[in-house]
């Protein structure tokens, strides 16, 4: 260990000794930064003693008690200087879950959890903020988790912030009685609400921190990438960013307007509860709540609501009308994205495939079919090939597209480079065991996060060269983008903006390259029963 951190952790220790204290004012001066809420020391990464981190800082009030299903509100403020040395609670969801690379065991988690974390250069000044929404089904995940650490982007001259947003019915809770009680007269969406608040908070605080307020991108992945998405359309949020990357998963895919608002499927969460009223709701036990969830199937629907305040109608429609943030925009599809994510349904026969067929691509159902591995695949496996291209390649296209309209710069990419298969929360147990090895399932759903963050040294295993290449690649890009809008290094043109006649792709593997179109037969075929 360095001499440098040594003598910044021994001043940490001291700091934290004089508990509401003040410190003197030499190593306030020296060390203390101010936020909104009040004084607070980061303490070195553990990667890099340069690049420091705030961890566990709150950016709203405990949504707990009164403040359960509510908008968050302002944190408070301490006294004295906070060591932001400890990564808060995850927000309350389910554990010792088991489920391909996404398997999680026992964490601590709370209701009061709204929590962000910054890495940052020492003494950086106004540098470009990457904030990120971890994904997860919006029921599941945190945002410091180690496969999340900052301090490789940080390394490139950005300021990097992850944030923790309620989940599942803490979340996203739609109900009558709810939308009832609330100011808005609507309910749900509060886990967008809070990103909402940790985006003003950057807004109010990452001037101090090193960042620069005026250049924000946000970033996700699944449903954090939904809610890049999504927080694009919101009147709400706009202002708050700059640049927004979206990796696997997008809002624009036409939706039923069956239970827009969400309350049937809360009707069901609070009728499996067995709460007979809106106070019984607000004393449930977190736990409960969770089992609920299942038993109602909540969450098999969209999480996210039309709620007539967040979102006051359908993202799909906001974009076909252009009425989007106009801001550039990366966004991206992996080229396995169903390995294990979607459940494959064995009992479609042929003449059930067909039907499906022929409500997807019309007249085209045979030329659709034609463009699969038919003799390789199941009825099943085809539905659910075709199913994930919808849902991800269709859906990220379509959203590059709607965006290239407004005259915005819009860059696509496709990740075919296959990494192995960890598990990615569980960094003390990586080992994943599949048949056919490490690699065998593809450019799977989320296997771009590690190379994203350039966390290879941090989680997983059985990593090479090849993966460090692509790794150097993404983070690149991610960062280049971050800073100017536009993921090339400075005078180069490589990767070319999408528009909808070339339909410039970027792949991204070990010799990457910019095509044009990807899919592009197939993504015709679904195109002509979904026009722009």
């Amino acid at each position: 260990m360095s001499i440098k951190r040594v003598a910044s952790l021994l001043l940490v220790l001291a700091l934290a000794a004089c508990s509401s204290k003040a410190p003197n004012a030499a190593l306030q001066q020296a060390t203390a930064v101010s936020l909104a809420q009040g004084q607070v020391i980061g303490i070195p990464s553990p990667f890099d003693d340069d690049i420091r981190v705030y961890r566990g800082l709150p950016h709203a009030a405990a949504p707990i008690d009164d403040l359960r299903w509510q908008p968050p509100e302002i944190a408070a403020t301490w006294e004295g200087v906070r060591v932001a040395d400890t990564f808060a609670d995850s927000c309350f969801q389910l554990r010792h879950t088991s489920t391909f690379v996404w398997r999680r065991e026992n964490f601590s988690v709370s209701e009061n959890c709204l929590f962000l974390n910054v890495w940052a250069r020492e003494n950086a000044e106004k540098l470009p903020v990457m904030v990120w929404f971890h994904g997860g089904s919006h029921t599941s995940g945190q945002g410091h988790s180690l496969i999340f650490d900052g301090t490789t982007l940080a390394q490139r001259g950005v300021v990097v912030v992850t944030v923790n947003y309620r989940l599942g019915p803490f979340g996203f809770l739609a109900h009558p009685w709810l939308s009832k009680a609330a100011e808005t007269g609507t309910s749900g969406n509060y886990g967008l609400m809070d990103k909402i608040a940790a985006l003003e908070w950057v807004r109010d605080n990452v001037l101090a921190l090193g960042g620069d307020p005026d250049n924000v991108t946000i970033f996700g992945q699944s449903a954090g990438s939904q809610s890049v998405c999504s927080l694009m359309a919101s009147s709400a949020a706009q202002g708050l960013f700059h640049k927004a990357i979206g990796q696997s998963a997008a809002c624009v895919n036409p939706l039923s307007i069956e239970d827009a608002n969400g309350h049937l499927r809360g009707s069901a969460l609070v009728d499996s509860l067995g709460a007979d009223s809106l106070e019984a709701l607000q004393l449930a036990e977190p736990d409960a709540l969770l089992s609920a969830m299942i038993d109602s199937a909540w969450e098999a629907g969209s999480r996210i609501v039309i709620d007539g305040d967040v979102l006051g109608e359908w993202p799909s429609q906001i974009y076909a009308e252009g009425r989007q943030a106009k801001i550039p925009l990366m966004l991206g599809f992996l080229d396995n994205e169903g390995e294990e994510l979607f459940p494959v349904d064995e009992s479609v026969k042929q003449a059930g495939l067909d039907g499906f067929l022929n409500y997807v691509a019309g007249d085209l159902a045979e030329e659709l079919k034609a463009e699969y591995d038919t003799e390789n695949l199941t009825p099943g496996q085809l539905q659910h090939a075709v199913s994930t291209d919808i849902f991800m390649a269709f859906g990220m296209q379509r959203w590059a597209e709607y965006h290239a309209l407004t005259g915005q710069p819009t860059y696509l990419y496709f990740m075919d480079h296959v990494p192995p298969a960890f598990h990615l929360y569980m960094p003390e147990q990586p080992y994943l065991a599949l048949e056919d090895g490490s690699r065998s399932g593809g450019a799977y759903h989320s296997g771009d996060l590690a190379l994203v963050f350039g966390s290879l040294d941090k989680v997983g295993y059985d990593w090479t060269a090849e993966d460090e290449v692509v790794s150097e690649q993404m983070v690149t890009h991610w960062t280049n983008f971050a800073k100017t809008g536009n993921p090339n290094r400075p005078g180069e043109v490589a990767w070319a903006p999408f528009d909808r006649e070339r339909l410039s792709t970027r792949v991204i593997n070990s010799e990457h390259a910019t095509v044009e179109g990807v899919r592009k037969r197939i993504l015709e075929i679904l195109s002509s029963r979904q026009p722009l």
